[in-house]
């Protein structure tokens, strides 16, 4: 058994997240959400799910369920830092197509996209690419999410520069696209 076949959360922890929030509205999604980011990479795992419904008593059926419904929950592991590429509509005739292809240069990204993943991960889990329907933002088209910070008007020059910064790890500096 690997690393990513354990839970990625310890029992303890789930039970603390369980207990915090037994009773309130939006139990389950916050309690889920919360696992999630428990997770080194950030996903929720079939033992945390199976472990997360033993306790509360919600079928398994239910909690992936929610973990499909909503984009906001992976299970697959994901890597250190996000790319987020909109896909809508106003995105695609401002150029989110040609962001996506310069991001292509990540080994198995363009394959993986191409086949109609949504979501892709870097195989040393530095990076994950992933596409959204609509960020919502169509004026400021086309928009991409960086580590959950929100980008518009995002030019070919700037998905590059990003990238390479994240390739090269400089998380710890503000990254500047403008």
């Amino acid at each position: 058994m690997n690393a990513l076949e354990e839970s990625q959360v310890d029992r303890t922890t789930i039970d603390e997240i369980i207990s915090r929030h037994r009773g309130k509205p939006g139990e389950l999604l916050t309690v889920m959400e919360e696992i999630q980011e428990a997770s080194e990479f950030k996903y929720l795992d079939k033992l945390s799910m199976d472990y997360l419904s033993s306790q509360t008593k919600v079928p398994l059926s239910q909690i992936y369920s929610v973990a499909t419904f909503y984009s906001f929950f992976n299970l697959k592991p994901q890597g250190k830092h996000s790319i987020i590429v909109c896909r809508g509509t106003a995105c695609h005739t401002k150029g989110s197509k040609t962001l996506l292809d310069d991001l292509s240069v990540l080994q198995g990204c363009k394959e993986a996209l191409d086949s109609g993943e949504t979501s892709f991960t870097t195989e040393d889990r530095l990076i994950t690419v992933k596409t959204v329907a609509c960020f919502g933002q169509c004026a400021l088209a086309p928009v991409v999410a960086v580590d959950g910070i929100i980008y518009s008007n995002v030019t070919s020059e700037q998905i590059k520069k990003l990238l390479q910064h994240l390739q090269e790890d400089k998380k710890d500096e503000n990254i500047r696209l403008y």
